[in-house]
């Protein structure tokens, strides 16, 4: 059994379905409650790999944050450790950040459930390969980040161009959320009511009970599969 680190940003952001991933694939998690003051690790000596979630800061407001900058150096460690990395979110952007790519502000935000495509490459990737080519995951940010050099693009939706990637053999970073449950969206909308506006949360919530389901077996496949990746101990 290996054991995962997991670095939470917010407490309402929890790693969902991935934890039944990780489960039956026997390995034990780890929370770092990083909004709550628990020191982010200087490396992960003792564990198997890192995931990083997602939360409502911005990878460029590490002077309100500073452990952001933490989490940016554990990457960078975990990267070169040849350790499984996943980042969701906030955790997608930090690995952005990690790689050298600029991460900024989108036009608008992009809140709810909307069709993601992948690209001709995820066909051969070890996580994405055999997911169908068009599904529709849920969607919580504002930021957007750049494709990092040396990267293989993997998703976009129709407003974000760059929803996923792989770096090397062992780094996925997925901007939007296959890991959520209808209880965690339901969560969210009462989290963090102040981004939503009018009928927002109506519709999320709606979307919610359309399309949840059908997205249940794709995140099982695809955190699945991350949690059987070969990587030190």
């Amino acid at each position: 059994m290996s054991r995962i680190i997991v670095i939470q940003h917010h407490r309402a952001e929890g790693i969902g379905v991935i934890g039944e991933a990780l489960s039956t694939a026997a390995h034990a998690w780890q929370y770092v409650k990083a909004f709550d003051g628990q020191p982010v690790p200087k490396d992960l000596k003792g564990a198997g790999g890192l995931i990083v979630m997602g939360g409502p800061m911005g990878v460029y407001e590490q002077d309100r944050y500073p452990w952001l900058a933490d989490e940016i150096r554990l990457i960078e460690s975990a990267i070169k450790d040849g350790k499984p990395v996943l980042g969701i979110c906030l955790g997608s952007q930090l690995i952005a950040a990690a790689l050298g790519a600029k991460v900024v502000k989108g036009p608008s935000p992009e809140l709810g459930w909307y069709p993601v495509t992948l690209d001709p490459n995820a066909a051969d990737d070890r996580i994405f390969g055999g997911m169908p080519k068009t599904f529709t995951p849920c969607h919580w940010h504002g930021d957007i980040f750049d494709l990092p050099a040396g990267t293989t693009h993997l998703a976009s939706s129709e407003k974000t161009a760059n929803q996923a990637f792989r770096y090397g053999d062992s780094v996925w970073a997925v901007l939007f959320h296959l890991e959520i449950t209808p209880e965690i969206v339901a969560k969210w909308v009462e989290s963090f009511a102040n981004q939503l506006h009018g009928e927002q949360s109506a519709k999320i919530l709606a979307d919610t009970d359309r399309f949840a389901t059908a997205a249940e077996p794709l995140a099982a496949e695809l955190f699945g599969k991350w949690a059987t990746l070969p990587g030190p101990g």
